[in-house]
């Protein structure tokens, strides 16, 4: 008897999902404005993200309210949660106004975007300042918020299964339908309503995709009486730099983002993009500001079926180029006969040069060099691989010998690989092989960060209970100092003051130091007894970094009292009160503060969003000069480049022995205050070399500043610097660098004209600011911290690298730099000195047309004087639209008569180069100290003449010369009667005739006013 049984039983299991939840603690806000008509407010708060909405309590009366409520919102795509706009707006409410309120008056808002989130644990309590939500808005106030998010762990349950149908009664398949909505919507500004719904129905066979180039992009067609099947692919994948600036559309399905681009020029030229923030975006290629190259890739993986050998290689061969792969790797377990490779090779291609050729790929045995198979391939035949397209899938080709090989008869197996033409936007070229970088390990491109500084605060308040020798002489208070040491940093306190019949000792000072993450360091605070000659230590105390409070803000830390370790036998000697913190709301300076390229606070939180996108092309060098030579003494240079720009630093791949270097790669950083500046530098590459055991460093060719507030917004500057290197020889040019800029900024952005009133620094330098030498000594260990992390990367950026790129030695003292800084004083107030002229040659009549208009307009000011602040502005206004004729048309570089670098002295050009404590013999430092006692001398006497003439308008009152005074005073009465008596304008009518009087009644002695100044006394008669 047979049983047909039905498809069998299968047991699912259920499937856990990942849901993102943002949660926003409503803390409290302080100092509301009054808005009820009763002299208070009843403020509550409304949190709107990603078209969700939620409100707190109402707090009655209150300016100061607490809620201690939390919001908790579902965060749609947590890939791009960065770009979505959190906004928290305060209301009055008007039903508990007593009627004095006819709508919920608007209180103030804060808008914060996802790249200030902090993960669950790392968030802090930030008092935010209120903003207005237009220009006539009156706000005053500030919300304290704690935003963080955590990731949910979700199990889906599946629904029950249906009840099978008869199979005469099967119902018809309906299309699938798909909700998108309509793309209105912009990453970095959420919309107010969530957008309208459009229903597109699928039909029910699989559409097909068919590849193109990467310049493709999506539409979805809205018809309302037909079907229309929407054509699907997959978006290229940008970096987090330019998907901020795409427009994006929420799908309402999967909660997915898919970008709305149009289609893009394929040329390479330098154009002007025509940005428009709110409907679509241009899309901007990968790499269209440098020329393409094209290259042969060829990607090895592995082999099968080999002759035995104990270490097979590939051996690629081309025209042009010939490479050799690494020793093969085999698996635990696997025979010999199955090797593995997983490299990557990029070799140069030239369309022209290679038509005909082929591809030669071979494997050997490295031991005995036998021939072990080998594939050709018809370079005409290779396919085109353009991004974002996917990767070529490698496959399996049969190993054939060659007709003239005794061997062949032994070749036997299969070898897996792909070829490829691609160019170095390809995102295999990065991590490949290339034919103009044959060291691998010190000539590829990467991206570096730096690491994330802090400040670390120690606040030292007292100590007590201190052992101390009782030794010391009669009536002799101990001198007992704090000492902190972290790392190679060290700080020490001045004297502790002693309190009276207490052994307690206080200082209420401040130590500041610079901690970089991942904060593995130990902070050691030292007691110190410095009474006699060598210090005496009473204790000492042991404080992990990581386990400091982290503020963000200038809320309360919280003292503490920590026992002092050290005593014999481990005894009790006392202890030391401490206020230690990480403050997170100042920026550390790593940088010269004039080439400063990022200005954000430590803490994430605090930073605003991005207000463009700073895209650098690096397109080669010219004319480079021999850095090194090779081979029976020819000179070579193995040249890099690097680019540094905020937290992010690029280096270029090395390309060997050549001059004229072409990289062409292209690189992008968000801007998040166009007043910054872009530093490009390029170095010749000695560590790649190895030849001696000592790291030799690598020797600087040139840099170039580009200053991205003089760049106009989506404009292409494709130029090329000179590279120039002051060295104690004299200035020298050592070739030139070819580079390509945009800032692709949206002109009329409101974000960004309003940075240009916004602090340069955060709100904490502000607050509780650092002294200038205090900063100054902060940078140097900031710059020490950056270059040490830096150096432990692989290739890594050494230490004269860093410095360089820093400007680490721009506080050192110049012959130069003080010459440089003279004439740009001089250059300041040359205008002024113009000004003088020109009313000089007015008051000597040697224009005499021009001097008659200059008094009618006299005449017109006086008689109108509300003219003359109008008719100023528009002057400048005027002086402003005239000089638009003369902008710069590129970014600059280095300014050669600026710098005085072709006028410096070589003996000052060797100071300059000089250490610290000077290497130079003795007669020379004489002679230098001697050179600048005379530069002093003459400073010394400015300021003399600056303080006389100060101190000759003091003596104008001071009764220390008294005839002076009593004349001045007599005068000063005289002045005031007749402007009593005498109506203002006559009066500045004759003075401005008076003064522009004609020569012929003019008398060539000094003035009568002047000689009375110059008789005025001042204090350098007590000088010793």
């Amino acid at each position: 008897m047979t049983t047909s049984s039905g498809p069998p039983e299968t047991t699912h299991q259920p499937e856990q999902t990942t849901i993102r939840k943002l949660i926003v603690f409503v803390e409290g806000a302080r100092e509301l404005l009054p808005k009820d008509g009763q002299g208070s407010s009843s403020p509550y708060v409304v949190v709107d993200f990603d078209g969700q909405k939620q409100r707190t309590s109402t707090i009655c009366r209150n300016l100061n309210p607490v809620w201690n409520e939390r919001l908790e919102f579902i965060v749609t795509d947590p890939r791009t949660m960065e770009f979505e706009e959190l906004e928290i707006e305060v209301f009055n409410d008007k039903k508990l106004s007593n009627g004095n309120a006819r709508k919920n008056h608007f209180l103030g808002r804060v808008k914060m975007y996802g790249s200030q989130f902090a993960k669950m644990g790392d968030e802090g309590l930030i008092y935010f300042p209120l903003e207005k939500k237009s220009v006539f808005s009156w706000i005053r106030g500030e919300i304290g918020l704690r935003i963080c998010y955590y990731d949910e762990l979700v199990v889906e349950r599946e629904p029950d299964p249906p009840p099978q149908q008869p199979p005469e009664q099967k119902a018809p398949v309906a299309p699938p339908v798909v909700e998108v909505p309509v793309p209105t919507e912009v990453a970095m500004e959420a919309a107010p309503q969530s957008p309208p719904i459009v229903i597109i129905q699928e039909s029910p066979p699989v559409v097909n995709v068919q590849p193109e180039h990467h310049h493709d992009h999506y539409q979805y067609h809205h018809q309302q009486n037909h079907e229309v099947p929407p054509t699907m692919a997959m978006p290229p994948e940008y970096p987090p730099e330019v998907r901020k600036m795409q427009t994006t559309t929420r799908l309402a399905g999967a909660g997915e983002r898919v970008r709305v681009l149009s289609k893009a020029n394929g040329d390479y030229s330098p154009r002007i993009i025509s940005w428009k923030f709110n409907g679509e975006l241009e899309k901007i290629s990968a790499y269209d500001l440098v020329e393409p190259m094209q290259y042969l890739f060829t990607r090895i993986l592995k082999a099968r079926g080999l002759a035995p050998s104990e270490n097979p290689y590939v051996k690629i061969r081309t025209s042009g180029h010939f490479a050799r792969s690494k020793p093969a790797s085999f698996r635990p377990g696997e025979s010999l006969i199955n090797p593995e490779w997983q490299q990557t090779f990029a070799l140069g291609h030239n369309k022209t040069e290679t038509a005909s050729s082929t591809l030669e790929i071979s494997v050997w045995d490295r031991s005995s060099e036998q021939f072990l198979g080998g594939v050709c391939f018809d370079l005409s035949d290779v396919p085109v691989r353009d991004p974002p397209d996917s990767p070529l899938a490698p496959r399996w080709y049969r190993l054939e010998g060659g007709a003239e090989d005794p061997n062949s008869g032994r070749v036997s197996g299969d070898i897996q690989l792909a070829v490829w033409i691609g160019t170095q936007a390809d995102d295999a070229f990065p991590e490949s092989w290339s034919s103009d970088a044959p060291y691998v390990a010190h000539t590829r491109s990467k991206i570096y960060q730096s690491p994330k500084l802090w400040y670390l605060r120690i606040t030292v308040i007292e100590a007590q209970d201190l052992h101390i020798a009782p030794n010391l002489p009669p009536l002799t208070a101990p001198e007992i100092r704090v000492k902190a040491l972290l790392g190679f940093q060290s700080v020490r306190t001045r004297r502790g003051s002693m309190s009276n019949h207490t052994s307690t000792f206080h200082w209420n000072e401040d130590m500041i130091f610079v901690a970089g993450e991942p904060l593995e360091d130990t902070l050691i605070i030292l007691v110190q007894e410095r009474t006699g000659t060598d210090p005496v230590l009473l204790g000492h105390v042991v404080v992990p970094v990581a386990s400091l409070e982290q503020r963000v803000t200038e809320h309360h830390v919280a003292a503490k009292w920590f026992g002092l370790e050290g005593g014999p036998n481990g005894s009790y000697c006392g202890r030391i009160h401490l206020k230690m913190c990480l403050e997170g709301g100042y920026h550390v300076l790593d940088e010269a503060a004039h080439v400063c390229s990022d200005f954000r606070p430590t803490a994430k939180q605090l930073w605003k969003p991005a207000i463009g996108i700073l895209e650098l092309g690096i397109l080669g060098a010219r004319g480079l000069l021999p850095m090194k030579s090779k081979g029976g003494g020819k000179g070579s240079t193995d040249a890099y480049c690097v680019a540094k720009y905020g937290k992010k630093w690029v280096r270029t791949r090395t390309i060997p022995d050549t001059f004229d270097p072409r990289w062409n790669e292209q690189y992008t950083w968000q801007v998040y205050d166009p007043c910054t500046v872009l530093t490009i530098a390029v170095f010749d590459n000695w560590r790649m070399l190895n030849v001696t055991s000592e790291d030799k460093p690598d020797y600087r060719i040139g840099k170039v500043r580009i200053r991205v507030s003089t760049l106009e917004s989506n404009k292409v500057y494709t130029n090329s610097y000179p590279l120039l290197v002051l060295l104690r020889s004299g200035l020298k040019k050592m070739g030139e660098i070819e580079l390509a800029v945009r800032f692709a900024c949206p002109s009329l952005l409101p974000d960004t004209c309003a940075v240009y009133g916004q602090p340069m620094l955060p709100i904490m330098h502000y607050l509780r600011p650092l002294g200038v030498a205090q900063q100054e000594a902060l940078r140097g260990a900031a710059t020490k911290l950056v270059a040490t992390w830096l150096a432990r990367s692989e290739p890594p950026l050494g230490p004269e690298v860093v410095r360089y790129m820093l400007d680490a030695d721009s506080h050192t003292w110049s012959m130069r730099r003080s010459k440089t800084n003279w004439f740009r004083i001089v250059a300041v107030l040359a205008w002024v000195v113009g000004l003088a002229k020109w009313l000089d040659d007015i008051r000597r009549w040697k224009n005499p047309v021009t001097t008659v208009l200059v008094h009618v307009l006299y005449l017109v000011l006086v008689w109108f004087p509300d003219l003359i602040v109008p008719t100023g502005f528009l002057y400048v206004f005027l002086i402003g639209v005239w000089y638009y004729r003369f902008k710069p048309k590129i970014p600059a570089g280095m300014d050669i008569r600026l710098s005085q670098a072709e006028s410096a002295d070589l003996d000052e050009l060797d100071e300059e180069f000089d250490t610290i404590p000077s290497s130079k013999p003795p007669e020379i430092i004489r002679i230098r100290y001697d050179r600048l006692r005379i530069l002093a001398a003459r400073v010394q006497t400015v300021l003399g003449d600056f303080a006389t003439q100060g101190e000759r308008v003091q003596a104008l009152v001071s009764w220390r010369d008294p005839r002076a005074t009593k004349l001045f005073i007599a005068v000063c009465l005289a002045i005031t009667m007749v402007l009593y008596v005498v109506p203002p304008k006559m009066v500045a009518v004759a003075l401005g005739f008076y003064f522009l009087r004609h020569p012929m009644f003019r008398d060539p002695m000094p003035p009568t006013s002047l000689n009375f100044f110059r008789r005025l006394p001042s204090l350098s008669d007590r000088l010793l």
